[in-house]
Parts: structure tokens; C-alpha cells; sequence
């Protein structure tokens, strides 16, 4: 009876976590690569006001570490993402969250005007950092900017390299692990080290919706395999998804980048939020 009880409260999590409207983004590894780079990027009164925001947190001790936490357990879940229509051309500025009411992008806003405000107590403004450093993480993984009814690659089952998960999954994780690595502070390093300050002033002048449409042109992109272009619809795929050798080779260069068009991105934001 007992075991039974519990077959059954196992299976309805597994229910609950699968009809989740999206995966987590870029896993663990890549949200504190993504706030590591921003952490040595910020100017030094911005890193201050870090630091002393993140010295009153009782769970995380470190920016980078503390970008996991929106995903642990998960809050705002309809915030990690933007759901646009198959045969969408992509966001404008008078439909930021064209399928919802709130979407990734709105919660940006959110995160930044707390960030910015003199009137916001420390508790709230640790909120907002924890929760912008995360948001600005899931704008660049590409699967997070694309459709609500296969939930963002979820529903793509994929063989291969990534083995037997889906296309989400295999982008929020094993693809930042072959293209970036496993050691947040040894990746960080070694991606700031090709980040010129001409990629940089080309990065963030920008605004997050544009970011968000640079995530949905890779989601559809061929080299994805995320979707079939049927005219002016892009199609989900008829089967699975094999990423092998020649996938994650050319897939890398772009797994890479958006980590650190994010950090380069999200340091910019900071600086404009907590720079005294």
C-alpha cells in the first residue's frame, strides 16, 4: 500500500515536471559561467555593491553560484521564456510577450527597476540581482525564445551524443559542457579571453529584445534542427533529432558566444542598475 502511495506521488512529480512549459536554461554550469564573466567584467563599485548584496544572502556565497537559484526550486516559471507564434517574424516593441502576459523580457524590466530604485531594501534588491543574473541567462539560450507547443524543444526527443533526452535539455547542458566545460571559473576565464572590447561595445548596444531575437533566429536556424521551414511556418520536426560529432562541432561556436554575449550583457546592465 505504502509502495504503491509512493509509485504514485513519484509518477505525478515526473507528470508535473514534464508538462513544464520550458526546461531549465543552459543547466547549472552555464548560468555561472554566464554571471562569473559579468562579475569581472562590472566596474569595481559595481562588484562592491555585489559582493555586499551577496554577503547578506544565508544560501549562496558567490554572484556566479547564485544565478542557479530561480531554478532551485523553480519560481515565476512563466518568466523564463517568450512563446512566439510557428509563423512569427519575431518580437517588436508593441508585443514583448505576444502569448502571455508576462515573458522573460518583461521580467528584465522588472529585476532592473528594482535594482535601480533607492526605495528597495537589500532583501528585494538580493531578489532582483539572483533574478536578473538568471533572466538574462535564459534570453540567450536559444530554446527559450521559441514555441509553446512543443515547450521550447521538450517535446524534440533527440539520439546521440546527448543521449536519449530532448533538444531542450541537450542545449541548456550537454552542449555548454562539450562547448564551454564543467569548472565555471576555468570557463569564465577562458572565454573572456577572446572577448574583445570591440565585441564588447558591439554587444551591448542593444536591448533585450533584441537579444531575445537573436536566440529565436539560432532556434531556427537549420543547424538546430529545431524546426522545419514550411513556407512561412517552421515546423516542428517529424522525428528525433541525432546529435552527433558533426552537430555538436558546428553547434559549439554559438553555445559559446551566447554565453558570452550574455555576461558581456548582463555586466552592462549591472553597471547601469548599481554603478555609483
Amino acid at each position: 500500500m505504502v509502495r504503491n502511495r509512493a509509485r504514485h506521488i513519484l509518477l505525478a512529480l515526473v507528470v508535473l515536471f514534464s508538462l513544464s512549459s520550458h526546461a531549465w536554461a543552459w543547466g547549472g554550469e552555464g548560468h555561472k559561467v554566464i554571471c562569473e564573466i559579468a562579475f569581472r567584467l562590472v566596474k569595481p563599485s559595481t562588484r562592491a555593491e555585489i559582493q555586499r548584496l551577496i554577503k547578506t544572502d544565508t544560501e549562496f556565497h558567490r554572484f556566479s553560484d547564485s544565478c542557479i537559484w530561480p531554478d532551485h526550486p523553480r519560481k515565476r516559471a512563466a518568466e523564463h521564456f517568450v512563446n512566439l507564434a510557428r509563423d512569427s517574424r519575431g518580437l517588436t516593441p508593441d508585443d514583448m510577450c505576444p502569448r502571455a502576459q508576462e515573458c522573460v523580457l518583461s521580467a528584465i524590466q522588472v529585476e532592473l527597476a528594482y535594482l535601480s530604485s533607492s526605495g528597495v531594501d537589500d532583501e528585494a534588491k538580493l531578489a532582483a540581482l539572483k533574478f536578473l543574473g538568471h533572466w538574462v541567462g535564459d534570453v540567450h539560450q536559444p530554446l527559450h525564445v521559441s514555441f509553446e507547443d512543443d515547450r521550447g524543444g521538450n517535446g524534440v526527443l533527440v539520439t546521440g551524443e546527448c543521449g536519449t533526452s530532448n533538444l531542450h535539455s541537450a542545449w541548456d547542458t550537454c552542449l555548454v559542457l562539450k562547448a564551454v566545460g564543467e569548472d565555471a571559473n576555468e570557463d569564465a576565464t577562458e572565454l573572456l579571453n577572446t572577448i574583445t572590447p570591440a565585441r564588447i561595445d558591439g554587444w551591448t548596444h542593444s536591448k533585450p529584445m533584441d537579444w531575445a531575437n537573436e536566440s529565436f533566429a539560432i532556434a531556427e536556424q537549420a543547424r538546430t534542427e529545431y524546426c522545419i521551414r514550411q513556407g512561412a511556418s517552421c515546423d516542428h520536426p517529424s522525428g528525433k533529432v541525432k546529435i552527433d560529432a558533426a552537430y555538436v562541432v558546428v553547434n559549439t561556436p554559438i553555445v559559446r558566444e551566447q554565453q558570452q554575449k550574455a555576461g558581456v550583457r548582463l555586466a552592462h546592465l549591472l553597471d547601469a542598475a548599481l554603478s555609483k
